[in-house]
């Protein structure tokens, strides 16, 4: 199958007061798995729609290999898309359903049943050929639609919540089966979903969405560890988050790797960091404000948000040894409420000011995991200047 590339240019549209999409642009190569990502009603299926032929912009063009396709109607355009309610026909078998787009373009009998089988084998339903949909479970039944969607050879899938109605062990594994077929043909998916665990596992890039806006394109490494706004980085996983007030910034020696700054901020929700024994007492205060990383300059006075994954910190019943280091940022405070869910524990902790922070502590090797921490525990909470990260600056 070929790949098309898709420019989505300035694209609005309004229903009615309703600004559903705000002049979005977005650039999808040939042959990517790219994902539209935000929560209800941030216009994602909306722009999907639009791309499908089932809707129409009040302004902006969208482009396959740079010919705009607005002017096609749905029927006439390269794409095939995968609805959530499956949308197959009850009464026919897995066989009819799947061959039921060569039927409309009158194809030979014998070249409609090698590609039926072939693409049934392609979702692993060769055993399932010739049951009816009520047959079948979910997943199956979700494999007979996209089988059906491939088998038209689009140029573009479009696959609109395609997961959401499966349980959640069906729904993780059938999310790498389509992984897996997207490797295997090639062609562009785009995927539209809420479930951010979704679109980091399986994206090659992201356009995270909200009140009908892109507010970040990346690959899901970026999206994650470099969020550009608040929402972004309170959307994608759990975060803590800080407003702050930068104090410095200067340059940062990075060994080798791309320039960037040390940042001093004052952050009045967290207060002064814990004062550690190898200490002095005339330690200055501005010299116990948080020091973070970033690779564009701020100026003294910005305000600005700081964020820090909880999986970044580490959480100690005694003081961490910082060994002198002035990048590791270092609090002290009770263990207000431990959460154990298997791999890992979830503690949120008391600072001395009473702030509360998320801590993720991974479950990896017993003999490595230290002394178990229990609530009302005194602990030390730390991290690197780098495991943090400025999101936005507020002022803008």
């Amino acid at each position: 199958m070929k790949a098309s590339s898709v420019s989505i240019e300035h694209i609005s549209k309004h229903f009615g007061d309703f600004h559903a999409l705000n002049d979005i642009n977005i650039s999808i190569k040939p042959g990517e798995f790219f994902s539209l990502l935000g929560p209800s009603g941030c216009g994602k299926t909306t722009l999907l729609r639009m791309i499908a032929g089932f809707e129409y912009p009040d302004e902006g063009a969208i482009l396959f290999d740079s010919e705009d396709i607005l002017s096609l109607p749905a029927n006439k355009r390269p794409t095939n898309t995968v609805f959530q309610s499956y949308a197959i026909f009850p009464h026919l078998s897995v066989y009819e359903n799947v061959a039921f787009p060569l039927r409309l373009k009158n194809l030979p009998k014998a070249e409609i049943d090698a590609k039926v089988r072939e693409y049934l084998h392609l979702v692993q339903l060769d055993e399932h050929i010739f049951k009816k949909p009520n047959q079948l479970s979910g997943g199956q039944r979700q494999r007979v639609a996209i089988a059906r969607a491939l088998i038209n050879e689009p140029k573009v899938l479009l696959l609109d919540e395609p997961l959401s109605a499966l349980d959640a062990k069906l729904r993780a594994n059938l999310l790498m089966d389509l992984d897996a077929l997207h490797d295997k043909i090639g062609i562009t998916f785009i995927y539209v979903t809420h479930d951010q665990s979704e679109a980091l596992a399986v994206s090659d890039r992201i356009a995270v969405m909200n009140r009908g806006n892109v507010l970040q394109v990346g690959t899901p490494f970026e999206i994650y560890e470099s969020p550009a706004t608040q929402f972004v980085a309170q959307f994608i996983g759990e975060t803590n988050l800080f407003e702050s007030d930068v104090v410095e910034c200067v340059p940062h020696s990075t060994q080798g790797k791309e320039p960037d700054f040390m940042v001093t901020l004052k952050t009045p929700e967290l207060g002064l960091q814990a004062q550690l024994k190898g200490d002095t007492q005339a330690t200055k205060e501005e010299d116990k404000n948080i020091l973070v990383t970033d690779y564009e300059m701020t100026k003294p006075g910005q305000k600005v948000c700081f964020t820090v994954r909880p999986e970044k910190i580490r959480i100690t019943l005694e003081e961490p040894d910082v060994h002198g280091r002035k990048d590791i940022n270092v609090f002290k405070g009770i263990v207000e409420e431990p959460v154990y869910t298997g791999f890992q524990s979830k503690f949120y902790v008391r600072l001395e000011n009473g702030t509360i922070v998320k801590v993720f502590k991974q479950h990896t090797n017993y003999l490595d995991d230290g002394p178990e921490i229990s609530w009302k525990d005194t602990v030390y909470i730390s991290w690197s200047a780098e495991d943090g990260y400025i999101v936005e600056d507020i002022n803008k």
